[in-house]
């Protein structure tokens, strides 16, 4: 509840902006961030920040670069990055902050190496397991 709580700075409350930039919490819960390059980081805060309501950004490379401390190798990779990852599209010199894509669908774990295939536990396994550890670790 925001009553209880003390604001450190009260005065610096957040406010939505007049112009349009926001980020989407998706980036986080869905885990579309982890893994990112530090500039790829950077440059999807840059674009993300500096974009139109449709997500463009017509930034030059000199200018991301002087704004970010990127060079231009550093830019092309992070860049490259982001398009991989479906987060930008780039184009003729234009960005655009796509939609944040829906997670992937979750894939079946391969076999092993062994040549074993994983199963799920029967009843009797995982209970003579639970046997085998009351019995070393004593019943509590």
């Amino acid at each position: 509840m925001l009553s209880a709580r003390v604001l450190p700075r009260p005065e610096r409350v957040r406010r939505v902006p007049s112009r349009f930039s926001w980020l989407d919490q998706r980036l986080v819960r869905e885990g579309h961030l982890r893994g990112l390059s530090a500039w790829s980081g950077a440059l999807y805060l840059f674009l993300a920040t500096v974009s139109d309501r449709f997500g463009m950004s017509w930034y030059s490379t000199r200018r991301i670069c002087l704004e970010t401390g990127m060079n231009g190798d550093e830019l092309g990779a992070a860049r490259s990055e982001l398009v991989t990852r479906e987060l930008i599209a780039f184009s003729d010199g234009l960005y655009q902050v796509l939609e944040v894509p829906k997670p992937a669908e979750p894939r079946l774990s391969p076999p092993s190496s062994r040549g074993r295939t994983e199963r799920a536990a029967t009843r009797e396994e995982v209970a003579a397991a639970l046997s085998e550890f009351r019995g070393k670790c004593g019943r509590r």
